[in-house]
């Protein structure tokens, strides 16, 4: 899951902020919208197949800009370490020759990839697929620090995860957008119009307020 974008409620139902803007999308459109969870370094090979039509789910433009079409930028992220609440950690030097965990394929592993100083400090980097896993990996020792978006972390320890603590370290700033195959401007010129008109009624704001715990409001990117 990629909460609070995208993740299933306790009532077995998928929502959160970009499935709740795809949501209202499809309804103006008049298309049927389809939910596809997919494993998140399969998402090429889902939208080159035409399995799925785009990837909207906390998607980072950054690093990636030439190999998709991409809609404006409607999110700022930052990517901050998540340690335990009990620990001596307080810097990124605290981190030296200590074990972390990022998400396989995202934008947090990318950044690592090319920060060679920042990745040799480290004594091991362990990818995960999801997040639950990472978060029980922390809780047992298993490694020292997670690095993930903000809301994620946020979402994360208010839900589920409340001794934990996200350091006040922002390693990277990113954006988010809706990528859609490289070729499929007409749909994403489409699909931008509208999420256009959804920002500028305010509903846009509207659906950000619900998730204003994790920082969604304060930090969404206006047209």
């Amino acid at each position: 899951h990629m909460a609070p974008f995208s993740y299933v409620d306790e009532d077995g139902n998928v929502t959160g902020f970009d499935v709740e803007l795809a949501q209202e999308l499809c309804k103006r459109k008049g298309w049927k919208l389809v939910l596809k969870p997919i494993e998140w370094d399969a998402r090429d090979e889902e939208l080159n197949e035409n399995k799925v039509d785009c990837v909207w789910s906390a998607f980072t433009i950054d690093g990636r800009e030439t190999q998709y079409a991409w809609s404006k930028p409607y999110f700022n992220n930052t990517m901050v370490p998540i340690v335990k609440k009990d620990v001596e950690i307080t810097s990124l030097a605290d981190l030296n020759e200590k074990t972390v965990q990022v998400q396989s394929s995202s934008s947090e592993l990318n950044y690592i990839e090319h920060n060679i100083e920042l990745a040799l400090s480290f004594k091991k980097i362990i990818q995960f697929k999801e997040f639950d896993e990472a978060f029980e990996d922390l809780e047992s020792g298993e490694c020292d620090m997670i690095l993930v978006d903000n809301p994620d972390g946020l979402y994360m320890i208010k839900n589920s995860h409340p001794n934990f603590k996200i350091l006040n370290v922002t390693l990277a700033s990113e954006q988010y957008g809706v990528g859609f195959q490289k070729e499929n401007t007409t749909l994403r010129d489409d699909v931008q119009k509208t999420l256009d008109e959804m920002f500028k009624d305010g509903t846009v704001d509207r659906i950000a307020e619900k998730y204003s715990d994790y920082g969604i409001p304060q930090n969404l990117v206006r047209p």
